[in-house]
């Protein structure tokens, strides 16, 4: 069977192994994306339906209420995708045991649906390559002022520093420092780099106006050896903010 999509996987050792060597795991390369609801309704009114987005959103969280009471019930909920069914785990001594929450814990079971397993005989599988995640952002300094608190000046300086963190290729356009507002509107640092290390970036904040902002890196670059088959992107933990600037003076 032609399989009509792909999941991209990285190998990561397997430390429960340590008598084994070349032992690995296999992680899904977008295991941090999530499909919410609002992406769920926007997908389908972009697709096929003439309901507007609210609607559609509307009628999605009152399913979701409707399968939560359902299961406080007691009840298991079939749908499309899946089968969810309450269980309750624990060891029993006798039979007018009562329920006892040191010991006993409420959860439920999740199966595919026919449907999804079906979609599933049609996913293939593309190795990307060992995970190296030893790539991080650690600290932020405006040249300006000197500060680290997060506060950054536009059109200044700013150095960043961490590991692996360096643009290569310089000339992929996909590739490079971004900065991404609260609605998600990315600006992407376009003036050279003043300096591109694997520990240390130094660049340009571009004339951004004031608000928090997430910073964003994606590379290709691993070592000096070696670039990732695909980009890599890193976040970093802590909102950069641009300060309102400060009322003229009377």
């Amino acid at each position: 069977m032609a399989k009509k999509s792909s999941w991209k996987v990285w190998l990561k050792r397997n430390l429960l192994t340590k008598d084994v060597e070349n032992d690995f795991t296999a992680e899904v390369s977008t295991i941090g994306e999530t499909l919410r609801n609002d992406d769920i309704a926007a997908r389908i009114v972009a697709g096929r339906s003439e309901l507007r987005l609210e609607t559609i959103q509307s009628i999605l969280a009152g399913r979701d209420e409707i399968v939560r009471d359902a299961i406080a019930q007691g009840t298991a909920v079939q749908d499309g995708c899946v089968r969810i069914a309450p269980r309750v785990s624990g060891n029993w001594i006798g039979v007018s045991h009562a329920f006892d929450p040191r010991t006993h814990k409420l959860g439920i079971d999740v199966s595919p649906s026919a449907e999804l397993r079906a979609v599933l005989e049609t996913v293939g599988v593309e190795v990307l390559g060992e995970k190296d995640s030893g790539a991080f952002i650690g600290l932020v300094t405006d040249v300006t002022t000197g500060k680290t608190d997060g506060t950054i000046t536009p059109d200044e300086d700013i150095i960043v520093s961490g590991d692996k963190i360096k643009i290569l290729p310089e000339d992929d356009a996909e590739l490079g420092v971004f900065f991404v507002d609260a609605n998600g509107a990315e600006t992407r640092v376009t003036r050279k780099l003043t300096e591109n290390l694997p520990k240390k970036l130094v660049f340009r904040v571009p004339s951004l106006p004031a608000g928090s902002y997430s910073l964003k890196i994606i590379t290709r670059f691993s070592n000096a050896q070696h670039l990732l088959n695909e980009p890599r992107t890193i976040i970093y933990e802590f909102p950069l903010v641009i300060p309102q600037p400060a009322p003229p003076s009377v």
